[in-house]
């Protein structure tokens, strides 16, 4: 009998981490690793969600909170939705937990039972498919082409539905794309879910405030009123307040799933920190003005980062509307030979390459559902980017 359980032979630990652990690795080693694998932004938590976190350590905020959040905070995430998305939900309605990530794995946990199938759209998160695994569910990919802007198609998401479809996982703008849908391309998708009352909709907002060109952000509830009581609409602190390692992420959903998950995460984590809690809520609550700096950063960085990649031979990088990513075909350098001898057979081979040869992280498409791509997370300084570019250039450039 073997330790590990059954169920863990089904995923894989996450290849973004992977990229980011060995890049760190190579750059403890004294080697010169620009690290375009982790998306995180660079900028650092705002001061005043910082003090505000100083302030609740010197209140005693220290203690267990409810499992799924003070009520404080499920106040701001509550305005926060009416607010930003015209999206009305109870505090019984919202779900608080350890990032984005805890949200979402305890909703497929509490809901998926062997059997059950998940529509995923690739190029995906890479974490989608692995948690409907653990959950016992099988993940049903669809093929979001380059040709339609990494949107999926109303036509093939109908035709991906079946009697044991549970959900639906919507990601706009999108991780590892950047690509983000108008209200029309929302409506779309909303329009074919409204008739399948068997399919629930899980969306995932967290790129929400990052996009570019004055492009107006649309979440699926609030599109199609029809589907809020089937939608789980799923956020947090992470991206858009620069509080990675702050861990909060929240939902908003119906009750018997807002219970549902609560129950799950009495029984593994419980409370998430409390004095991030208190951090969010500042977050949520306080000044939102440094996001229009921030957005206008990355947009530039966006602009500088696509316009070096279609420079480099082989290579082609569409343009996208929001998040902090780019995903570029390398299908033109795929058969050829690098200078150390090395043929690039798919995208993990060249991410490889890249990386030994000139100490570019980057991360294969492979790990997100769509080759022969790879990801570049533009969340780092302008010089870092440019000199990445230059060397990404240079590694295309030196192929045979």
């Amino acid at each position: 009998m073997g330790l590990v359980a059954r169920t863990l032979e089904r995923v894989k630990p996450s290849p973004t981490m992977a990229i980011t652990s060995k890049a760190r690795e190579l750059k403890a080693a004294g080697f010169d690793v620009i690290g375009l694998g982790a998306g995180e932004p660079d900028f650092d938590t705002p001061d005043n969600i910082k003090q505000a976190a100083i302030e609740a350590i010197k209140r005693g905020e220290t203690k267990y909170t409810a499992v799924d959040g003070i009520p404080e905070l499920k106040r701001a995430v509550a305005q926060k939705f009416k607010r930003e998305n015209g999206l009305a939900y109870k505090p019984s309605e919202i779900t608080v937990g350890s990032g984005g990530k805890q949200v979402l794995y305890n909703a497929l946990l509490a809901t998926l039972d062997p059997g059950d199938e998940v529509i995923i759209p690739s190029p995906y998160w890479v974490s989608y498919p692995d948690i409907v695994l653990l959950a016992g569910a099988e993940p049903v990919i669809v093929e979001a082409k380059l040709e339609d802007g990494f949107k999926l198609k109303p036509d093939a998401l109908a035709r991906a539905i079946t009697p044991k479809t549970k959900w639906f996982i919507f990601n706009s703008p999108s991780n590892p794309t950047g690509a983000a849908y108008t209200r029309d391309e929302v409506k779309a998708l909303t329009d074919v879910l409204v008739k399948y009352e068997h399919v629930w909709v899980l969306s995932d907002d967290i790129y929400e405030h990052l996009v570019y060109d004055g492009f107006k952000f649309t979440t699926p509830a609030a599109v199609e009123p029809k589907l809020k009581a089937r939608t789980l609409t799923l956020n947090g602190v992470s991206k858009a307040y620069s509080m990675t390692g702050w861990r909060i992420g929240y939902g908003g959903g119906p009750e018997p799933l807002i219970k549902a998950i609560a129950t799950l995460q009495s029984q593994s984590t419980s409370n998430p920190c409390s004095i991030s809690q208190w951090a969010a809520v500042e977050a949520l609550d306080g000044p939102q003005a440094f996001l229009g700096d921030w957005v206008k950063s990355f947009q530039e960085r966006r602009d500088l980062v696509v316009a070096m990649l279609n420079q480099a031979k082989g290579i082609s990088c569409p343009k996208p509307e929001g998040a902090f990513y780019v995903y570029p075909s390398c299908a033109g350098v795929i058969g050829k030979t690098t200078r150390a001898g090395k043929t690039l057979g798919n995208d993990e081979a060249f991410a490889t390459a890249l990386l030994e040869e000139e100490g570019v992280a980057v991360v294969h498409g492979a790990a997100f559902g769509l080759s022969p791509f790879f990801r570049i997370s533009y969340a780092t300084g302008v010089a870092a980017l440019e000199e990445a570019c230059r060397r990404i250039q240079r590694f295309c450039g030196n192929l045979s």
